[in-house]
């Protein structure tokens, strides 16, 4: 491919945008606390004014420089600036994987991962497990922002990411992926394409169809799992929000930083306390999503989802291998319903630490679970 078709790219931010972010805040008006000040009603203040000091005092420069450390592109496809990193592998024979981002994070969710995968006699593992790593930001989220036209749902996007890989070069290859990341794998074990290996999720978003005989393989765990989704659908108000008004909420989002802040809640697991992830990691998450004012493109893909699945025929049925790590503190993803959507779970892990950003809060974990998945189709 010529320079013209993949471009390299490093992410720069100004002092002038620096300077910015460290005005607004300094600037911060926080909301009258609620009663308690807990995370009952949403966000509170007193972890937003220990987010803020952490935040007037974070080094984004050698951010920056971690995450410049890796090659960073980015190629036309359908339209659209895709920004992503690729990293190969020392060892012959890698097998080609792709990392899909969750939201509302971005490519620097798997920081943690690249060289653990890249380079596994590093860290605990053998040559054949090495992957070469491919980590683009979807559209509208990270430096893939801003989206230049409608319509970008996750099998959208789920094509343009095989025709990067094949802009590559990698006429095989699979694909991990978590929240919207495992959505996209998810489209793209139904696209199935020539060459493509299965995909491993930390997700799947299998729900109950109403038909009482699904209940009958239910496990106790499994019960535990439906009250962890009725929970969520409790806090999750963001869900709606994206899906109905993103350009509302977009407003705030993009205007006031620690408004972003709280409304990625999720990091926190909305301050349940199982959240394993650090704060300097969320300060970062947030800051890339700041600096490339990515809340609007971030939210509409909601909507754009949202508005595909309006409509009662049923969910078609992903044939390709599927390997599915269900973390302790995550979505519970129920055996029963995932293999009605999915008939080939190859795969299926349980870990007792760690949850939706397993990726952010036990790396090593996840390294290892995904060598084993994608080991057992070679």
């Amino acid at each position: 491919m010529t320079n013209t078709d993949i471009r390299p790219f490093r992410v720069e931010v100004t002092q002038a945008e620096l300077d910015d972010l460290t005005d607004r805040l300094v600037r911060t008006r926080l909301p009258r606390p609620a009663p308690g000040d807990s995370w009952e009603h949403g966000t509170p203040n007193a972890y937003l004014r220990e987010a803020l000091a952490a935040w007037r005092a974070f080094d984004w420069r050698a951010v920056a420089r971690r995450i410049n450390s890796h090659p960073h592109f980015t190629t036309d496809i359908d339209n659209q600036v895709i920004h992503f990193m690729h990293v190969e592998s020392a060892h012959p024979g890698a097998t080609p994987l792709l990392l899909a981002h969750t939201y509302p994070g971005s490519s620097v969710d798997y920081l943690e991962l690249i060289d653990r995968l890249t380079d596994p006699l590093a860290h605990g593992g053998r040559a054949e497990d090495a992957f070469h790593v491919v980590v683009p930001d979807a559209p509208g989220f990270g430096f893939s922002n801003p989206v230049t036209e409608p319509g970008w749902t996750t099998a959208r996007i789920a094509r343009a990411y095989d025709t990067l890989m094949r802009r590559l070069g990698y006429q095989r290859y699979g694909v991990h992926g978590s929240d919207h990341g495992a959505l996209v794998a998810r489209e793209l074990g139904l696209l199935n394409p020539e060459g493509f290996l299965g995909l491993h999720v930390l997700q799947l978003f299998s729900f109950p169809s109403g038909d009482p005989a699904e209940f009958e393989r239910l496990e106790p765990r499994d019960y535990a799992g439906l009250e962890h989704m009725r929970w969520f659908q409790k806090v999750g108000g963001y869900n709606t929000m994206n899906a109905s008004r993103p350009q509302t909420v977009a407003v705030g989002l993009s205007d006031s930083p620690v408004g972003l802040l709280a409304y990625s809640e999720l990091f926190n697991s909305f301050g349940n306390g199982t959240s394993l992830v650090p704060l300097e990691t969320i300060l970062t998450e947030v800051s890339v999503n700041w600096f490339a004012n990515a809340a609007a493109g971030m939210a509409r893909s909601y909507f754009e989802n949202a508005a595909a699945a309006a409509g009662d025929e049923p969910a078609p049925v992903n044939t390709a291998p599927t390997g599915v790590a269900v973390f302790a503190d995550d979505f519970q993803t129920i055996r029963a319903f995932a293999e009605r959507d999915n008939s080939t779970i190859v795969h299926w892990s349980r870990f007792e630490q760690g949850g939706h950003f397993a990726a952010l809060e036990v790396p090593d974990v996840l390294v290892e679970d995904i060598r084993t998945f994608f080991a057992a189709l070679r």
